[in-house]
């Protein structure tokens, strides 16, 4: 069994169990229990139903382990013989999300 769930701006497929990294905004407190209601598609045993645009009545169920960081992405900008170099890093703060529940 498995689901298409929809946070934000992203999508992302998920069976019981799985770890998924959420944009900051929900709580990092570990333990806290999270419904993503907006499910896009569900599938079990063979059937898929599809939303248009989410399916009715589906949910799916997660717990917040904790905070996460992303890999350090690098920008860099540089001008041959003009002495201009600037470097820039990131590292995007995450909510890393359990899996626990599939509701169809």
């Amino acid at each position: 069994m498995y689901a298409v769930i929809h946070d934000r701006s992203r999508q992302f497929t998920v069976r019981v169990g799985d770890q998924i990294h959420c944009d900051v905004g929900l709580s990092t407190e570990p333990g806290t229990k999270i419904t993503f209601d907006k499910v896009q598609l569900v599938s079990h045993e063979g059937s898929v139903r599809v939303g248009k645009p989410f399916v009715k009545g589906a949910s799916v169920q997660g717990e917040v382990i904790g905070a996460a960081q992303g890999d350090k992405l690098v920008a860099m900008r540089f001008k041959r013989r003009k002495n201009v170099r600037r470097k820039t890093g990131h590292r995007q703060d995450y909510v890393l999300v359990k899996i626990a529940a599939i509701n169809a």
